[in-house]
């Protein structure tokens, strides 16, 4: 069975890629950063999502001599001018936790009206095979913000976003209601075509 890098070492965000992958029907070894042994990463320099997740993919690659996945994703804040965007992981500092970077943000946000609050969450998925291929795909969730973090799933920012459409926060989803419509799904679900072309050639 081909193996697969998911370039994460967030736990969550493996399972997650995994699930979405599985029931797209992609038979591979899927298997996060944990797995191999440890190699000096990138940082995480690049002004957009697609540029750090190209970082990712390509260093995953040249580590591992395996075909690679890895995503950057954040959340953009229209009163924010699109900020935290890239930054999102890292919004409160050096030090940052998701608690952290979810408290600055209801802080930033608060004294504005419920109506302002609209953002998005996004997705740049990059897939790199062995051979120097490359593809980006991107997944977008458009949404608003409120200032109660509410659930207990999810991760990141998803206790304060409600996803266009709906009336509870990402973290009130299940998995599977969150898959189906979050910016990482999209992404994933566009990248399973190339992924499939991919393995393909290597057999």
């Amino acid at each position: 069975m081909n193996v697969v890098v998911v370039a994460t070492h967030n736990a969550k965000k493996a399972a997650e890629l995994h699930r979405v992958l599985a029931a797209a029907g992609v038979d591979a070894d899927v298997r996060g950063l944990g797995a191999f042994p440890a190699y000096p990463e990138p940082a995480e320099t690049e002004r957009t999502f697609e540029g750090n997740a190209l970082l990712k993919a390509r260093a995953a690659v040249a580590a591992t001599g395996t075909l690679a996945v890895a995503d950057d994703s954040g959340l953009e804040v229209d009163l924010l001018n699109g900020m935290p965007g890239v930054r999102s992981a890292r919004w409160s500092g050096p030090d940052a936790t998701d608690q952290r970077n979810l408290e600055l943000l209801i802080a930033q946000l608060a004294d504005t009206e419920p109506a302002d609050r609209t953002a998005r969450f996004v997705c740049a998925m990059a897939l790199v095979t062995p051979t120097g291929e490359e593809h980006i795909v991107r997944g977008v969730m458009e949404g608003r913000l409120v200032l109660e973090p509410r659930g207990g799933n999810g991760f990141g920012y998803d206790p304060i976003f409600i996803a266009e459409g709906n009336q509870v926060t990402n973290a009130e989803l299940t998995p599977e209601q969150k898959d189906a419509i979050s910016h990482r799904g999209q992404a994933v679900r566009a990248v399973v075509p190339l992924l499939l072309q991919a393995l393909e050639a290597q057999r």
